[in-house]
């Protein structure tokens, strides 16, 4: 990933020092429970525990001779431990030793991007409670609907973040699975017994039947697990977007002493932050194609797939740590603009009320489809007059007749409306 889009955290995890360490300690796991079955001298793995080091510099350079990456690896832990080294990699494949070490790095990545999310969904669980009764306009097809509250609003985030938590926690669990059973996976040359031993020691579980690899259904749940919780930033993201829009402006992201908005234009404050996001996330969804490519692979294993996830795993997983990063901070600093609501609130014309007109009038006895009809034409007439719909009701004879002018009155009491809207942030309590 480009500096630009990745957090120091992130990046250390998939840096080229600690993917080796991770083989490392696979290799050391092996051979700890390869010394427990007498399979190889205990001696010699103290040896090779006390002295193997991995010195990526020394891989890079064996590897222009080699070029492969594994056999480059294993060669230099042999130089660094000495004759005990010929006892390293005894029975092994390399898709052992890499996807072993691939999963525990999943485990870190899926690890570090929770930290953020569950940080994320306690903002905006503080917001959506400091917002519990803020009303403004509720919109649907990008028009005034009904009121709702900033609250509401964002107690269905603060769920959404939560439900992106656990798929990217049972996705991760899943793809924690090593395998230590040698060439096409037949324990040709190693033990059941010895996988086992190991990859408990590693924390893994193990492939219930491998081929020479761990299959990648596994790695494309968990990078879709990862695209989706990008499409759920991306929503967030998009409707923080459309209220800053000028015509709007009911939420803006924080704007720092210094920031510009525009080279041309200083007037400008722009959700660019947000917008960075929306288009972070489509780059997601393309990893969690590629990652939905690398399942058929030929035969019992290809290579295919390697290349793919060198660039995908730690792009995925750095793009969605940034975003959930970066959100945190706009949510965090947002601007709620209150009295622009209110603003908004009487441009609408108390239209927003015709859903609880139509609901009257039915409950007065009025057929549906009449009643229908008469609210659509007030509303209508409301609108080409610029006339509040309350006023256009009482001048409404057929409304008149069914509703009296303090029924009338009443439906356009939008805290009336959003009387139950609290109930959404109260739910949260179940999120902590």
């Amino acid at each position: 990933m480009i500096p630009r889009y990745a957090t120091p955290a992130m990046a250390a995890i998939w840096s080229d020092e600690a993917r080796w360490n991770a083989a490392l300690r696979v290799e050391l796991a092996v051979l700890e429970a390869q010394a427990g079955t007498g399979e190889v001298p205990p001696d010699a793995v103290a040896v090779i525990r006390a002295k193997a080091k991995v010195d990526v510099a020394r891989i890079n350079e064996l590897e222009r001779t080699t070029d492969h990456d594994v056999v480059a690896f294993v060669n230099q832990l042999a130089e660094s431990v000495g004759p005990e080294g010929r006892w390293i990699h005894r029975g092994l494949t390399s898709s052992d030793v890499v996807d072993t070490a691939l999963a525990l790095q999943i485990q870190s990545a899926a690890a570090l991007i929770d930290e953020g999310l569950a940080l994320l969904m306690r903002t905006i669980i503080r917001r959506a409670r400091e917002e519990r009764d803020t009303i403004m306009i509720g919109r649907t097809h990008g028009m005034h609907a009904e009121p709702t509250t900033m609250g509401a609003k964002m107690a269905t985030w603060a769920f959404e973040v939560s439900r992106a938590r656990e798929r990217i926690a049972t996705s991760a669990a899943d793809a924690a699975t090593g395998k230590i059973s040698g060439p096409v996976g037949t324990y040709s040359q190693i033990s059941p017994e010895v996988e086992t031993i190991a990859l408990e020691a590693l924390g893994l579980r193990a492939d219930q039947a491998s081929t020479q690899i761990v299959q990648r259904d596994r790695h494309a749940a968990f990078v879709s697990s990862i695209a989706i919780a990008g499409g759920s930033l991306e929503r967030i993201a998009t409707e923080i977007r459309h209220l800053q829009r000028s015509e709007v402006d009911e939420m803006r992201e924080p704007f720092r002493s210094g920031q510009a908005g525009s080279s041309a234009m200083p007037h400008k404050r722009n959700p660019i932050k947000s917008e960075r996001i929306a288009g972070l996330a489509r780059l997601l969804r393309g990893y969690a194609a590629a990652a939905m490519e690398n399942q058929p692979l030929w035969h019992e294993r290809d290579i295919s797939h390697s290349s793919a996830e060198r660039i995908l795993l730690p792009d995925a997983t750095s793009l969605l740590a940034f975003m959930v990063e970066s959100l945190n901070g706009v949510i965090h600093g947002a601007e709620i603009r209150r009295e622009r609501m209110v603003e908004n609130f009487e441009r609408g014309l108390g239209l927003h009320a015709a859903s609880r007109l139509l609901t009257a009038l039915v409950d007065r006895g009025a057929e549906r489809t009449v009643a229908y009809a008469m609210v659509q034409g007030a509303a209508a007439r409301a609108q080409e007059q610029a006339t509040h719909l309350r006023e256009v009701c009482r001048s409404t004879p057929e409304i008149t007749a069914v509703l009296e002018s303090a029924t009338i009155n009443s439906l356009f009491d939008e805290r009336r409306a959003t009387r139950n809207a609290g109930v959404l942030v109260d739910r949260l309590t179940h999120l902590g």
